[in-house]
């Protein structure tokens, strides 16, 4: 079975820091590139970083040098590391895996996180 678990939310003062986990199983990690997008009621779902099978990373320019993904190949685990959180980073945060070849996608359900003083 096919699980993609987000963790980590939470209210955060914003300037402040949150690292994001994304715990998987069910299918070989290692032949899937692996996003996180977020989403709110009133925006379409945002693309907010990838990494994929090699290493690489993407990030848009919204987010660049603020957002990091990285993951953890040993524990089929992908992360996202926000730093400097503004009011505008509110937003469910949800992890995604497409398969490299098949574009098959699995999805997480999301975690909230919420930026306010």
């Amino acid at each position: 079975q096919v699980q993609l678990v987000e963790s980590g939310g939470g209210l955060v003062q914003p300037g402040g820091s949150l690292t994001l986990s994304c715990a998987t199983s069910g299918f070989n990690f290692n032949f899937f590139d692996l996003s996180w997008h977020r989403q709110t009621p009133t925006k379409a779902r945002e693309l907010v970083a990838s990494i994929f099978r090699g290493g690489a990373t993407y990030y848009p320019d919204s987010v660049k040098d603020r957002f990091t993904i990285s993951r953890d190949t040993r524990k089929n685990m992908v992360y996202l590391q926000i730093t400097n959180l503004k009011p505008e980073d509110t937003a469910v945060y949800v992890c995604s895996a497409r398969h490299y070849q098949l574009q098959v996608d699995y999805w997480g359900q999301g975690t909230q996180v919420t930026v306010s003083s």
